[in-house]
């Protein structure tokens, strides 16, 4: 097999013409540790497949610094300035799989995928399709469709770039974009003195005690399959960061994961569009066992850096499982250890 790594961060999308908006939101330094985090444990992790070629492209005009650091193994392809889009589809019509990581702001996963698939090349990405990437990408439209399914999602409204506080909204409260990832644009909203008036299209959310957790799943034909829960954290103070995770405590996994399953399955229907590869779903766990306390925040229709954690704790790694439930193959996870499904991103 063939397979190609896309990394929007070094893989040349800095230097589009329409990431400015992004850059405002997260700087360019962040996006790229995070970023190069990524591609990396993706590198390393394609030598252990089996009789594959793999193609990573690279951005030609990163410092040494801050360059991806891969395998021998690994084919390292130049992009040139602005010629990200144009290359991924050049080195993707000769793949077998296409591993595309991107952020959901301003659209560009949404982008990417639909591109691909407008050129004939569906069959080749092992991630969702472009409907329900843009869907599940847009926080307000997730919610909305989550909600019409039955999935508890914190009380909400959007809200339009330049927009004032809406009167008599609950508070505390959460304020994000719209659409973003890693957290850039969140602003906890504890009085209305807090309140900065959004500089793209957003979301007010009901602040929601509780436990933040995260799971991830292998999507694909044959149905999907939850990985280890994960605990999430976030750095303190009015614009939370996130800082990595680790394994949830025993006693609330299963609620986590039958709420992530049925996350995915609502998107799924809603948009009728098949779901592949690899999907996160944030959450909150709230004090109350019977679990009508917890409340989904958000579906990740992408690669998230939780693979980062989670593929050093299962015996066979998780990049293989991955692409192989993508393509409705048989996945085989292995043992999982959970002391080792842990990672920190930031202090």
């Amino acid at each position: 097999m063939h397979l190609v790594l896309y990394e929007w961060c070094c893989s040349g999308g800095l230097h589009s013409p329409a990431v400015a908006p992004t850059l405002d939101q997260t700087p360019a330094e962040s996006l790229l540790t995070e970023g190069r985090l990524m591609l990396e444990a993706l590198a390393k992790a394609s030598m252990q497949l089996q009789a594959a070629a793999v193609t990573v492209l690279v951005d030609a005009n990163l410092p040494e610094s801050a360059a991806p650091r891969l395998p021998s193994g690994c084919t390292r392809h130049a992009v040139a300035t602005a010629g990200d889009l144009t290359t991924l589809l050049a080195q993707a019509a000769t793949a077998t799989q296409v591993l595309v990581v991107a952020p959901e702001t301003d659209g560009i996963l949404g982008t990417l995928v639909s591109r691909l698939e407008q050129a004939g090349l569906a069959d080749r990405l092992a991630g969702g399709s472009a409907s329900f990437v843009m869907a599940a990408s847009d926080k307000q439209i997730s919610c909305d469709l989550l909600a019409a399914a039955g999935v508890p999602v914190p009380a909400g409204r959007s809200l339009e770039p330049g927009a004032s506080l809406p009167t008599g909204f609950c508070l505390p409260a959460i304020q994000k974009a719209r659409c973003s990832a890693g957290g850039d644009g969140l602003r906890r909203i504890a009085t209305a003195a807090d309140f900065v008036p959004p500089a793209t299209p957003s979301r007010l959310e009901a602040h929601v005690p509780g436990i933040p957790a995260g799971v991830c799943c292998l999507c694909g034909p044959t149905g999907v399959v939850p990985l280890l829960p994960l605990a999430q954290r976030f750095a303190t103070g009015p614009a939370p960061i996130y800082g990595g995770g680790e394994p949830l405590a025993a006693a609330l996994r299963p609620r986590a994961t039958s709420l992530a399953l049925r996350a995915i399955t609502a998107i799924e229907r809603a948009t009728q569009a098949p779901v592949r590869g690899w999907v996160g779903v944030d959450m909150i766990l709230g004090d109350r066992e019977d679990g009508r306390a917890d409340r989904v925040l958000e579906v990740n229709p992408r690669l998230t850096t939780s693979f980062v954690g989670l593929t050093q704790g299962y015996a066979s790694g998780l990049l293989a499982p991955l692409l192989a439930q993508a393509a409705g193959h048989p996945v085989h996870l292995g043992s999982c250890r959970d002391d080792a499904c842990q990672f920190l991103l930031s202090p």
